[in-house]
């Protein structure tokens, strides 16, 4: 299956992201359950972790983190 296509992107509150795809949907996705070890607990930082983009088909924070495109849809609440 292919999933769509992340296209813009907004830091929430409590380490959530609202994802929007071009689809048309806007999906609410939890990032807290991704944040531990070393390199992700990085996001732990308002000013890294509200620094998310998208970046190609998913979104990514500056040192690279990202969450894969699949994931942030399947697992993303629609709102």
């Amino acid at each position: 299956m292919i999933y769509p296509k992340a296209i813009e992107v907004e830091p929430m509150p409590d380490y959530k992201i609202k994802v929007g795809f071009d689809n048309g949907e806007k999906r609410l996705f939890d990032v807290k359950p991704y944040i531990r070890g070393e390199w992700f607990s990085e996001l732990l930082k308002p000013e890294v972790f509200n620094a998310v983009r998208v970046d190609g088909l998913s979104v990514a924070w500056p040192d690279g983190q990202d969450i894969a495109p699949d994931c942030l849809y399947v697992n993303g609440i629609a709102i």
